[in-house]
């Protein structure tokens, strides 16, 4: 298989794309809190703050991951 298509080579694109989504995600939320609209303001950080928290999770997955495919 082509190291291009890698399983950990796919899951890190799949965490660039889940940290590109979290910043849209942030400049919307700030828009809308703007606007006025504070719970709907919250309710997007509530789910800002689980990607967070996942983030760290995902990152030291992927490390392990790709330090299995070297060995």
């Amino acid at each position: 298989m082509s190291d291009e298509y890698s399983l950990p080579a796919v899951l890190e694109r799949i965490y660039e794309n889940q940290l590109a989504l979290e910043a849209a995600v942030m400049e919307l939320v700030i828009l809308i809190e703007r606007q006025g609209s504070a719970d709907a303001g919250d309710n997007a950080r509530g789910a800002l703050e689980r990607i967070g928290e996942n983030s760290g999770f995902i990152r030291q997955g992927l490390a392990r991951l790709i330090a299995q495919e070297k060995n």
